[in-house]
């Protein structure tokens, strides 16, 4: 972290007691003190857009916006949530095997990518509306290259034998060529590897397990192949299946210490001096987010170890509400509202302002299913279908629409209230913006000044059961209602 000759920002809070008191609640800003650099942030296209990228025009531009768009309507209210970057799923092959690829779902069947028209076209309307970062994800080899010719494994064994890596770096490199011939779209990223140290053996899905000696193989024969081919995309490594595995052996010595293994100088599978290596190591917050003590540590090390190595970022690049979550809150059956929208909201915060992250990387963009895995849902349809967005969709828009790539995050030190969560970030552009979730019943009311100037321009964007990033003005208070997520946008005036 290095310090920065600006005025610290003072930020007093008021909270309503239960007898009408009011209680004075401070929270701490200091821009001149500066954590991470926000990469991006950003959701996949796994696995309906094949289908939904093919509906009719209206429906697929409105969903579109509502992931994509910075634009504002009419009326001032933001038309989406300005996603910063936009995942793209290289699939196997196992749709055109149809059934006899043996993975049950067809949703969950994806095609390689020579037939992806449902996934370009929304690769070319995230470009539209102004994304600029992109990254194409495989979950498997293509089938072809597979040692059971299916997308997915048998017994937890990884699917590709090492003399087969060099052919998957050159499917991976035509993959990237050819689609941009098609589109005229580089993609930043590649992430050839994810969740590896998952079986995948059960026929749900596209997936390949992998340890961390093979993981250095594919990285390094990728490496090579995208040097001979002049194809400056990064390898982003990492993906692993829960954040232990980042800094700890857990329960898969093989594939765990992904830190260590791949950007450590002195082990034998470091990748982290191959020129076209992304400095960052990624990994997914599912089985970590409750009790919040855990949820806590396990970020506090993802920190600590990310840290100890010089240069290194880390990337939360996969997450949706699993399992039961120690019964704060429950995977199965939809929820449009505010509960999910609410604990979705708390994972972001604890990802950035306590591991560090430096981009949140949502699964789902489009979900069928009747989960809590979808930013927007629609009908279980091919052709056309209704389509619904949800209050996780504008709850994450209050970070991806504000902290744009290249935002710092900067110091906000809260006294006097621990039911709020507070994270502040300054922009290139010298914009400030604050983040603020409110998990209680009750509502809060701020006061924002500096020691040495005042905020100006001061608006608030809130998403909550009575609206999805309403933009309202400041005049002597900023109110923050009851469960709700609320963006505070601003300048410093000296």
């Amino acid at each position: 972290m290095r310090r920065l000759i600006m005025p610290v920002l003072m930020v007093f809070a008021y909270m309503k007691t239960a007898v009408g008191q009011t209680t004075a609640v401070h929270v701490c800003l200091d821009p001149g003190t500066t954590y991470q650099t926000i990469d991006n942030f950003s959701a996949s296209d796994a696995w309906s857009v094949q289908f939904v990228g093919n509906w009719p025009e209206q429906k697929r531009n409105a969903m579109a916006d509502w992931l994509f768009s910075t634009d504002t309507s009419a009326t001032g209210n933001p038309i989406g949530i300005g996603l910063s970057m936009w995942r793209f799923n290289i699939g196997a092959g196992s749709a055109e095997q149809g059934d006899s690829s043996a993975i049950r779902d067809e949703w969950r069947r994806a095609n390689e990518w020579q037939r992806q028209s449902g996934q370009l076209w929304f690769l070319e309307a995230a470009r539209k509306r102004k994304v600029n970062q992109f990254l194409a994800f495989l979950n498997s080899p293509p089938v072809n290259l597979t040692l059971n010719g299916k997308a997915f494994a048998y017994n937890g064994i990884s699917n590709i034998s090492p003399e087969k890596y060099d052919a998957l770096a050159t499917y991976i490199a035509n993959a990237l060529t050819g689609i941009r011939k098609k589109t005229g779209i580089h993609f930043d990223y590649i992430s050839p590897i994810n969740e590896p140290q998952w079986d995948w053996s059960d026929g749900k899905q596209e997936g390949c397990p992998y340890d961390n000696e093979q993981i250095s193989g594919v990285t390094k024969s990728l490496s090579r192949t995208l040097r001979a081919k002049k194809i400056n995309t990064k390898i982003l490594i990492g993906e692993a299946g829960k954040l232990d595995y980042l800094y700890s052996a857990a329960d898969k010595p093989a594939k765990g210490k992904q830190v260590s293994a791949f950007f450590d100088p002195s082990s034998a599978l470091y990748v982290g001096n191959l020129p076209n290596v992304s400095r960052t190591i990624a990994g997914h917050s599912y089985f970590t987010t409750s009790p919040a003590s855990v949820a806590v540590s396990t970020r506090e090390a993802v920190a600590k170890s990310v840290a100890a190595v010089p240069g290194l970022g880390f990337w939360q690049s996969e997450y949706c509400i699993l399992g039961d979550n120690a019964g704060e809150i429950n995977g199965n059956k939809r929820d449009y509202g505010m509960e999910a929208a609410l604990y979705l909201a708390t994972v972001i915060h604890r990802d950035l302002a306590i591991a560090n992250a430096r981009a949140w990387q949502y699964w789902l963009a489009i979900s069928p299913y009747d989960y809590k895995d979808g930013l927007i849902y629609i009908d279980r349809k091919k052709s056309d279908g209704a389509y619904h967005d949800s209050k996780m969709l504008w709850a994450m828009g209050n970070y991806s629409r504000f902290i744009r790539p290249g935002a710092q995050r900067i110091a906000a030190q809260l006294q006097g209230d621990s039911t709020l969560l507070v994270s502040a970030y300054k922009n290139a552009d010298k914009s400030i913006c604050m983040v603020i979730v409110n998990n209680s019943q009750q509502e809060k009311q701020l006061v924002a000044h500096t020691s040495d100037g005042s905020i100006s321009r001061m608006r608030t964007y809130v998403t909550s059961d009575a609206g999805s990033l309403q933009p309202l003005p400041v005049k002597d208070h900023i109110i923050i209602p009851a469960r709700a997520v609320v963006t505070v946008t601003g300048s410093i005036k000296p």
